[in-house]
């Protein structure tokens, strides 16, 4: 390394290697011993486990809040007439008699119409971009442990995938 802190070009490994010291995330990661490295190998599994899963977590997230969205109910009041022409020929839609303060409205309760997308809600698209952020972020850690070029990390988060789509796949939609 040069005054800097930067390793050389010349010194830098591009071909696939075995070693069980090398450096995962920073250099106070680096493996002592054969159990140290066996630990980082166990780490990067149950990490590129974790990932498959959240892409699965995420699936089912996205289920649940259409699921939600398209339970949620409107109260339509029937003297409007336009609205009301297009809730009765609704098969979704329900008649019903509100009682307010000993006042009588008749209106219709019907399902709100899922569009393909849904509007902005603070309770879906914060949760879902938060997610997404770890979700970046664990791949690209993932990533950087198989640019180490060490067989062990690059089969170990191989290994990961796999096991968390053996555990996961069947809960989400393919691809994910």
């Amino acid at each position: 390394m040069d005054m800097s802190g930067m390793m050389p070009a010349s010194e830098m490994v591009m071909t696939f290697f075995t070693s069980s010291s090398t450096p995962l995330y920073s250099e106070q990661w680096s493996p002592k011993s054969t159990g140290a490295y066996a630990g980082t190998c166990i780490f990067l599994i149950l990490f590129a486990a974790l990932y498959r899963g959240s892409f699965k977590l995420l699936h089912f997230l996205e289920h649940k809040w259409l699921e939600s969205a398209m339970k949620r109910r409107y109260v339509v009041v029937a003297d409007k007439t336009p609205i009301a022409e297009r809730i009765s020929s609704d098969a979704d839609s329900k008649t019903a008699v509100i009682s307010a303060n000993g006042v009588e409205e008749h209106v219709m309760i019907v399902q709100s119409p899922i569009q393909h997308i849904q509007p902005w809600r603070f309770s879906v698209d914060l949760p879902r971009a938060l997610i997404y952020t770890c979700i970046a972020g664990v791949g690209y850690l993932l990533m950087l442990a198989v640019m180490t070029f060490n067989v062990g990390y690059f089969l170990s988060v191989l290994g990961g995938v796999f096991l968390g789509e053996l555990a996961f796949g069947r809960y989400g939609a393919p691809g994910n």
